[in-house]
């Protein structure tokens, strides 16, 4: 689910590559059109994509509305077949605006953020692309269509394996995998025209830095394990020149990247970061500590308490307009939490298909498995300021959260302001 720095050398063809590879079982090379959805749904299979109707909704409604605008890349998200990357279980959600388990504490990516990354990179068709975190193989799949040539790494071989599978039977030729620690990037064949990193390490690992091209770009999330960025880097002289483009939470980068890690979660202590939403990340506006932001605005007339609030307003039934954030939590030594917040909202009318406005923390375990849901407040009609608070269990398994507001399908104007959480031991 939704994140904090030259010329082409030794280019051959990538099928060559790939048997030399496979000779020693390290490499898996993919065999087959550059735009599988074109070839496997032509001459009439298109009738039979039964999710065709989805995928092109998924793009208007969550990507192109919420401002990616690359022709090339939305038409790449329009063709790739999500539900192919996902397992039988989630594939009911495969075209929802969310990041959904695909096993080993994995997740791929909702689809605005594989999109919103893709356009990022700038693809070219001449581009050789580096992507760290291979996953399912969506991600490579999305750019396969828009690049020459993708190397993919994933570090987890039982994924490795399946997504080099999905890969070869969707028929992306132009696709390499292989398992193996990201963070070394693919020496052999660097320099690459652009890297985008699917995981989070805490910077820029070095040797990725080494081999990306002088005026290459990078798409990373960096920074600590709960509070993250998604930065564009451009290599300018040898160095990293950062653009910070919007908060985020991916899974970590695990291997010697998160060995190296220098600041560790604080479970014991969790709390709710830029609550009364005055931080913002430089030039963008976005509120600094929160992600998956969706219609939000900053406000600054009249605040409860500060200089300023943040406003959600949406006019159409089911889409998104919200904030998360990830909280480190350790359920063995708290035994709830108490969450207030300020709220004044009006027009709110609930989703047609359940959606509704409110405040909400969700717990998870160890393995990133959903142990409840809580809502703190729900938010219907109109109201002028006022506070809401609740005292929500923690389940004892439980090591993280995401704190949830906005919205999230309902219409109407929401502001809130001052959100707060409040640790309380546990006496188990």
């Amino acid at each position: 689910m939704i994140m904090v720095f030259g010329t082409r050398q030794g280019s051959c063809n990538v099928s060559s590559i790939a048997r030399l590879q496979l000779l020693f079982a390290t490499i898996v090379c993919l065999t087959a059109s550059l735009a599988p959805t074109q070839q496997a749904y032509s001459q009439g299979g298109a009738a039979r994509d039964k999710y065709a109707v989805a995928r092109k909704q998924m793009v208007s409604k969550f990507i192109k509305a919420a401002g990616v605008k690359d022709a090339r890349v939305l038409e790449s998200m329009e063709n790739t077949l999500r539900h192919e990357f996902v397992s039988s279980q989630h594939r009911s959600k495969a075209y929802f605006d969310m990041a959904l388990p695909i096993g080993d504490l994995q997740t791929i990516s909702s689809p605005f953020i594989v999109a919103y990354m893709t356009e990022s990179l700038e693809p070219k068709p001449t581009d050789k692309v580096l992507e760290i975190g291979t996953g399912s193989g969506y991600q490579a799949a999305v750019l396969s269509p828009l690049v020459d040539e993708v190397y993919s790494i994933e570090i987890v071989p039982t994924l490795g394996r399946k997504a080099a599978r999905t890969l070869r039977r969707l028929r992306y030729r132009n696709v390499v995998t292989k398992i193996g620690d990201g963070f070394q990037g693919w020496r052999e064949h660097a320099p690459f025209d652009k890297i985008i990193v699917t995981c989070s390490p805490e910077k820029p690992p070095q040797p990725l830095v080494d081999q990306l091209r002088e005026g290459g770009l990078m798409v990373i999330p960096v920074g600590e394990r709960y509070q993250q960025t998604l930065y564009l880097l451009r290599k300018r002289q040898g160095k990293l020149v950062a653009e910070a483009l919007r908060p985020t939470l991916f899974v970590p980068m695990t291997g010697r990247a998160e060995n190296a890690r220098v600041v560790q979660p604080d479970p014991r202590n969790p709390k709710c970061l830029n609550g009364d939403f005055e931080a913002k990340v430089p030039k963008n506006g976005f509120a600094a500590g929160w992600y998956y932001q969706r219609q939000m605005k900053t406000k600054t007339d009249n605040p409860p308490q500060g200089k300023q609030y943040v406003e959600f307003e949406n006019a159409e039934d089911g889409l998104a307009a919200h904030l998360l954030q990830g909280i480190p939590i350790d359920g063995s030594s708290i035994s709830s939490v108490r969450i207030s917040a300020q709220a004044k909202y009006e027009n709110i009318i609930d989703g047609s298909r359940g959606q509704f406005a409110a405040l909400a923390i969700s717990f998870y375990d160890a393995n990133r498995k959903v142990l409840s849901f809580r809502h703190v407040a729900r938010f219907r009609g109109e109201s002028e300021w006022e506070t809401h608070t609740s005292k929500i269990p923690v389940p004892s398994a439980a090591t993280a959260a995401i704190l949830r507001v906005g919205l999230f399908g309902a219409t109407g104007k929401l502001a809130i302001d001052d959100v707060k959480l409040e640790p309380i031991r546990s006496e188990r």
